[in-house]
């Protein structure tokens, strides 16, 4: 009888993450580790399967053929291995757990969180609400949300961490010709209504260049901003997470526009220590947000 090979979960994820990100060196930061460890890790796969998996190609790797193969397989793997541990885990959470998410990440992020949620704590209700980061905040501080991903540091809340902070662009059509073609007249922008920290970003960014503006464009609405864009109301200026292809990032140096600083990330909660189902949809969270923004994993 043919002896069978029992592939390492831990290995195949080192696998999967590298080509993910891109690079094994990206992956050694993800997870944690060293890079002689990863590719100790990644020769020990191919001893495994008894075939190379990547080769070089110019500076970078490729996966062979039986690569691309197991990569496809290692995938399967994990996301049924994944669903396994959490399944059992959390097979006993009950209840219900109230979610706050800025528009950014209601049609990005949110599915893929709420899938997996799902699948690992079935008996759990979730509730979703979706508004701008000051009504989350007051709401989260009430009690009214046990959870709230929000921009900004989260200081002046009692529990909230900051978990991520991402840079604040210029966006607009491709075809935007520059702060020179507008021989003087102010910027048109389209922005939310205040309090916003990204519209109160452009305004300082353009202030303290002493370049003019006027508001050309407000609405609540997200969508209603990437519309403005697009149509050529004006610029507007956000992070890229949610970013039609219709629209480009603007670069300050080749447009005459300033630059633009970072904006936090922030996780608030209700309380200091959340409910199972809380702390369970925290945790999927976090780690959607390290996967997509490339994150590395906490130590």
């Amino acid at each position: 009888m043919v002896a069978r090979v029992n592939l390492d979960m831990d290995v195949l994820r080192t696998f999967v993450t590298g080509f993910e990100l891109g690079s094994f060196a990206r992956a050694a930061e993800r997870l944690g580790r060293s890079q002689s460890a990863i590719s100790t890790q990644l020769r020990r796969l191919e001893d495994q399967i008894g075939r190379p998996l990547v080769q070089k190609s110019g500076r970078g790797l490729a996966l062979t053929p039986a690569g691309e193969s197991l990569l496809s397989y290692a995938k399967r793997l994990l996301d049924l291995n994944d669903e396994a541990v959490d399944g059992i885990r959390g097979a006993e959470v009950a209840g219900w757990v109230r979610l706050g998410l800025p528009q950014d990440f209601a049609e990005t992020w949110l599915p893929g969180v709420l899938n997996r949620f799902n699948r690992a704590h079935p008996k759990v209700r979730v509730e979703v609400q979706v508004d701008r980061s000051t009504p989350l905040t007051e709401k989260t501080v009430k009690g009214e949300l046990d959870l709230a991903l929000i921009w900004g540091d989260g200081r002046g809340t009692p529990y909230a961490r900051q978990v991520a902070e991402l840079p604040i662009a210029w966006i607009g059509r491709p075809d935007w010709p520059g702060m020179v073609a507008l021989e003087g007249e102010p910027l048109p922008l389209a922005v939310l209504p205040a309090p916003c920290a990204f519209r109160s970003a452009a305004v300082a960014a353009l202030d303290g260049a002493g370049l003019p503006w006027r508001l050309a464009f407000t609405s609540p609405s997200l969508s209603g901003l990437w519309a403005a864009a697009e149509g050529g109301l004006g610029l507007t200026v956000r992070t890229t997470v949610t970013m039609p292809r219709t629209l480009s990032v603007l670069d300050p140096a080749a447009t005459g526009l300033p630059p633009l600083p970072r904006v936090p990330l922030a996780l608030h909660r209700a309380e200091a220590d959340p409910s199972p189902a809380a702390a369970r949809l925290a945790g999927i969270l976090l780690d959607t947000i390290r996967d997509e923004l490339g994150l590395p994993a906490e130590g």
